[in-house]
């Protein structure tokens, strides 16, 4: 119990398709660990799903459009509204789209920006003055290995932003660390979430999805995938009072492909 009766924003709390995708996976693992969850995404049908697995009944869900502010604070409002705190928040919604400079059209790459980086960007903006009067909290930001290194495609907005939410990270925790606000990123790698039979499949192997985890495969030193659960995991130590000494910097949970490529 290791956020006994601490209130948590996790946003891209659903999931595009069947499985642990790392929103739900967080959801729930913080909710296994007592914490009071307040599940946000776009979706009430995958909202839904994530409720359903989620142990108790201290699951609250909320739809919001998080490139939106105003959709943003009155997300925030409505936790204080139902919870009267919040002490942890987790920014995970996010997604990738093909394509270099040339290719990629200025729609999508707006579009990659809000939804990557503004996001993220929306989601301290609103929380951090709530925290600021609590005198603490800790925000989890989700960046991807796209933002360190080269991972086999060209995505250039989605490795942008993520780098971005890097160092956003970085200079929010440095702001606040007087102010007892911890501020980390996960950065997972190729993990096999929904993700990659609803959207990469089809994108990158013809939708073919053992052709395209067998590839993805070979990039990992440990031989195996990990999911949703594994990033969870690394987002509960961040959130959690164990990381009270931990601030301005990342886990990376990728079976060691990072390393390797370095």
């Amino acid at each position: 119990m290791r956020l006994r009766d601490k209130v948590a924003i996790v946003t891209g709390a659903g999931s595009v398709g069947p499985g642990w995708g790392n929103g739900r996976a967080i959801a729930v693992r913080f909710a296994e660990e007592g914490a009071r969850i307040f599940a946000v995404d776009v979706s009430k049908d995958r909202l839904a799903e994530t409720a359903e697995r989620s142990p108790g009944s201290g699951m609250q869900t909320h739809i919001c459009d998080v490139t939106d502010s105003r959709a943003v604070a009155a997300m925030v409002a409505a936790c204080l509204e139902r919870f009267g705190r919040i002490d942890i928040l987790v920014n995970n919604v996010g997604g990738s789209a093909a394509g270099g400079p040339v290719e990629m059209s200025e729609e999508v790459w707006d579009a990659q920006v809000d939804l990557n980086l503004k996001s993220v960007f929306l989601g301290c903006k609103h929380v951090l003055p709530v925290m600021e009067r609590q005198q603490g909290g800790a925000i989890v930001n989700l960046a991807s290995t796209s933002g360190l290194r080269w991972t086999g495609a060209a995505q250039v907005a989605y490795a942008a932003t993520k780098a971005g939410i890097i160092q956003l990270s970085r200079v929010v925790a440095m702001q606040y660390a007087a102010k007892g606000i911890r501020v980390n990123t996960v950065v997972p790698g190729q993990l096999h979430t929904p993700m990659v039979e609803f959207r990469l499949a089809t994108q990158r192997a013809g939708g073919d999805v053992e052709a395209l985890l067998a590839e993805r495969r070979k990039r990992i030193p440990l031989g195996v995938e990990g999911d949703g659960r594994d990033t969870a995991s690394a987002a509960l130590f961040l959130a959690s009072d164990e990381a009270r000494f931990v601030t301005g910097t990342e886990i990376v949970v990728d079976g060691g492909m990072t390393a390797r490529c370095g």
